[in-house]
């Protein structure tokens, strides 16, 4: 990819100016970075779009740092949070980001000449004194952040509004200082706290640093992926559980998911229509977690079980006791549904089928025979039940 290209595709908005930004990429290489707090276990494909980013940059030989928020993970963003978020304890962060490397490993690259460098936000954080943020909080002001939409939105149905939440922005802005970085990379629901963290660049090293917000990706509802329950699509997800949620996408999102998860030209979609076009897209980022090998197999997978619908030779199986039990009860036994709710809505949805035929009565009595029996959840997953 081009200087520009980097700067242009899924991008959303680049300050103060795309052109300076491109200037001073051209003349030397540039230290940037994107946080990353461990508030789960699991990135997903919304920490992909950032990953592929400070990628892109990579491969341009610039210094890209994949900072884990390991501080500010305890905290939470508050970003478009209608409720204060749970707080997490130490153990509880140092647990979740056991594996971050690994995952975006996938992405990044943290090997060879231009390796990019791992940091936790802790280093700088648990250093600080009281004096050290009380100057800190000097440098943005109670109005700026109350003007934050979803603020409003609490202090409008009164609900509080925590300390440390007000308090995150100026938190997370204190890493670009501490790193002393030239651009920090990010969502563009990201922005407020990023300038912050510009300003206290400008105040406190009197240097200029560019913000360069991605576009996100949503859907058809406006909520992000990887952000409401039902649409999630892990980096740590089977090679098929990938491909099919990807082809699951409505088609009004094929053109911003090719552009923000794949080099793909997003005319493929006009050249070979919404379905192959789709497939493309859902190989490509299957191919980027996963390698070629399990993308090929995720693809021969969808072909037989979705568009064919035929029953894969290998399926998990589960055991259980009873012989005959409601379909409610069955389907949350497969593990398939992460609650009985979660299995309700499935079937109401009718997302489910026992050996082909489609189940809409969360109360029938399922009869289990000697032979078990296949449930399919959805479009590609599949369980064998037996009876102990």
């Amino acid at each position: 990819m081009t200087i520009d290209e980097v700067l242009t595709r899924g991008v959303a908005e680049i300050l103060p100016s795309k052109e300076g930004l491109a200037e001073i990429m051209a003349k030397r290489k540039i230290t940037l970075y994107q946080g990353f707090d461990p508030t789960s276990p699991k990135l997903h494909i919304g920490h992909m779009i950032g990953l592929r980013k400070l990628a892109q940059f990579q491969k341009l030989g610039h210094k890209v740092i994949f900072l884990i928020g390991d501080f500010t993970g305890m905290i939470g963003d508050p970003t478009d949070k209608t409720a204060a978020r749970h707080l997490l304890t130490r153990e509880e962060i140092l647990k979740n980001l056991e594996d971050y490397i690994n995952q975006a490993g996938r992405i990044l690259d943290f090997e060879g000449p231009n390796k990019a460098d791992v940091k936790f936000n802790s280093e700088w954080h648990s250093k600080l004194s009281e004096e050290d943020f009380l100057k800190l909080a000097s440098h943005v002001t109670a109005q700026q952040t109350l003007e934050r939409d979803f603020f409003q939105e609490r202090l409008k149905s009164e609900k509080p509004i925590y300390l440390h939440e007000f308090l995150y922005p100026l938190i997370q802005g204190y890493d670009s200082v501490a790193m002393g970085v030239d651009l920090e990379v990010g969502g563009n629901d990201q922005l407020f706290n990023m300038l912050v963290g510009r300003t206290l660049m400008k105040d406190l090293k009197n240097k200029e640093k560019f913000v360069l917000t991605t576009k996100l990706l949503e859907d058809p509802t406006g909520a992000k992926m990887g952000k409401t329950e039902g649409n999630v699509i892990n980096m740590t997800d089977s090679a098929e559980n990938i491909f099919g949620k990807v082809m699951a996408f409505p088609d009004s999102m094929l053109s911003l998911a090719t552009e923000l998860l794949t080099d793909l030209p997003v005319s493929i979609i006009d050249k070979l229509g919404p379905m192959q076009a789709k497939k493309k897209l859902a190989y490509d980022v299957t191919t980027q977690i996963h390698g070629v090998k399990e993308a090929e197999k995720a693809h021969a997978y969808f072909e037989k079980t979705f568009q064919k619908r035929e029953t894969p030779e290998e399926i998990i199986s589960v055991n259980i006791a009873e012989s005959h039990l409601p379909l409610l009860d069955l389907v949350f036994a497969t593990h398939l549904a992460s609650s009985r709710s979660e299995a309700k809505r499935l079937i109401n949805q009718k997302a489910i089928d026992i050996d082909g035929q489609e189940q809409n009565d969360p109360a029938k009595e399922i009869e289990i025979p000697d032979k078990g029996l296949v449930v399919r959840v959805g479009k590609v997953k599949f369980v064998k039940v037996v009876i102990k």
